[in-house]
């Protein structure tokens, strides 16, 4: 794409300063945090990774200096003048950057960190302990230039990071505890403080370390702080839209229909809309759809926390309803999957009313990568990407009986005990898993004005509309396919797409119980 004339995307940048070298091709999100700041002094923001935190507060601590020279023709250009007449030094620490690989290590790196801080505010340390070195920072540059605004990234990074080795991540959680006790002993020396992360967990520390900190995470007044709205996506980078669309042999209507698809759906209020900003950009870049943002880092211990609370399946997240503490009400280790999923990303909050929230996969992007890892991982398919490309030239030959066959190939490779108790739901679940982690774009349960239809595979070319039943033996097969076919067309699963220039083929896959396997 960089024979399209425009200027360089700022893809991973971090620094609001590198951000400000790329005329108007950001979107500007001062005025929420303008308001943020006159609403709080201390604040809570949880998103996934990705989704622009560190920039927040890279921003943030740009608009405390008074850096006002970054801030022309941006919505907090007065206030930031305003705070120029009285800056406050700014104390950031990522712990992204710093080694976690043992509590040893992550207390000597932020010792390091602490001891370059003071170094260039010329601040002396005489405590041992790192609660004491902290605390020396934060009273030292308060004598020398006023309250301190605190800005901390990934303050839970070092207990995510071992969430699979409980011994250590609960060593990591004491050591952040005390380390956070800190900012509420020094609260007569503070301006501001922030904290963003991945989770919210009651026994993290923070919280009950800091407990008069603001949590906007789910807040509708800051529901667009972070990734693109529609309305900033076509506005913000319309020229990149419009120079996309030929490259890629779309229409803008196309390509903006697509990009909603594949990266659109984040809501962190039940109400805002927004766009994962690093696929987008990427999107851009490179010019074709891909999962980007789970090729950035994907998180394997999801896949395997599921499995090790017998989660088998995705489908059971979808549309799922909770009340609005579903976050906050345990430890991160006893939490429910569904409140794991959601803080990382991979589930989002599909709508809101009152207390009750609805949670369901943002998009196509989310959807097909996690579909993609628990393929691997859960259901044991170590040959996803081979597999997946099978798939597609089965379904593009009109050959549902080579899908079959490939679906039973799955089926044989889960271990025995996953099937305990298990009926057609779960069949359906696999079989949904394997195609969204091909890539292949398809719908389950799908609404009509009759009934709903089990699954439906939607490609360029052709529609297929599949029924599931199970029968209990191979002598009860027929009679099954006989009542699905019947469905299919009784229903009118098919109907839909009868003005569609896509051919349509229907079938019904029966679900040998005794053997395992569709028959």
């Amino acid at each position: 794409m960089n024979d399209l004339n425009l200027p360089s995307l700022p893809v991973g940048i971090f620094s609001f300063e590198q951000l400000c070298t790329a005329p108007k091709l950001y979107v500007d999100k001062t005025s929420l945090l303008a308001t943020m700041c006159d609403s709080y002094e201390r604040v809570f923001l949880s998103r996934p990774r990705r989704f622009g935190k560190s920039l927040t507060l890279s921003t943030l601590a740009a608009m405390f200096a008074g850096r006002t020279e970054l801030f022309k023709g941006l919505a907090a250009e007065s206030w930031v003048a305003k705070q120029a007449a009285h800056p406050n030094p700014v104390l950031r620490i990522d712990f992204g950057l710093l080694n976690d690989s043992t509590c040893a290590e992550l207390d000597a790196a932020l010792r390091d960190e602490l001891r370059r801080i003071a170094g260039e505010h010329g601040v002396r340390i005489a405590s041992r302990t790192l609660g004491g070195v902290f605390k020396d920072v934060l009273v030292g540059i308060y004598s020398q230039e006023g309250p301190v605004v605190v800005l901390i990234d990934e303050y839970d990074k070092p207990v995510l990071d071992h969430l699979n080795d409980p011994r250590l991540a609960e060593e990591m959680r004491q050591k952040l505890r005390s380390f956070y006790t800190v900012i509420k002993s020094c609260e007569e020396y503070l301006r501001f403080v922030m904290l963003t992360g991945i989770s919210k967990f009651t026994k993290m520390g923070v919280f009950s370390a800091i407990n008069n900190l603001s949590d906007i995470s789910m807040d509708k007044k800051f529901g667009a702080l972070c990734g693109y709205t529609q309305q900033e996506l076509e506005n913000c980078f319309s020229g990149w839209i419009d120079a996309t669309a030929p490259a890629m042999d779309m229409t803008r209507e196309q390509l903006l229909a697509q990009l909603k698809e594949y990266y659109d759906g984040f809501s962190f209020d039940g109400i805002t809309r927004v766009y994962n900003p690093f696929s987008t950009l990427r999107l851009f870049q490179e010019g074709s759809f891909s999962n980007y943002w789970y090729q950035s880092g994907s998180p394997s211990f999801i896949p395997e926390y599921l499995k090790e609370r017998h989660e088998f399946s995705l489908e059971k997240f979808r549309h799922k309803r909770v009340s609005e503490l579903f976050i906050s009400s345990r430890e991160i280790e006893q939490a429910a999957p569904e409140s794991f999923l959601y803080q990382a990303g991979y589930l989002t909050l599909e709508k809101r009313q009152g207390q009750m929230l609805t949670l369901d996969y943002p998009n196509r992007e989310v959807l097909d990568s996690l579909s993609a890892m628990y393929a691997q991982i859960v259901y044991n398919v170590n040959d996803a990407g081979d597999a997946g490309l099978t798939l597609w030239e089965a379904f593009a030959d009109h050959d549902p009986e080579l899908v079959k066959r490939l679906y039973n190939s799955a089926l044989a490779s889960i271990p025995y005990e996953y099937f305990t108790g298990t009926g057609e739901d779960f069949y359906k679940a696999i079989f949904l898993t394997l195609l969204r982690g091909a890539g292949i774009n398809s719908l389950g349960e799908l609404h009509s004005s009759r009934g709903r239809s089990d699954v439906e595979v939607l490609l360029p070319d052709t529609v297929y509309v599949i029924e599931f039943k199970t029968a209990a033996n191979v002598s009860a097969v027929e009679a099954k396919r006989s009542v699905g076919d019947a469905q299919i067309t009784d229903r009118g699963y098919a109907e839909k797409y009868a003005a569609d220039s896509r051919d349509v083929v229907t079938t019904t896959f029966v679900i040998d119980l005794d053997k395992r396997q569709a028959v």
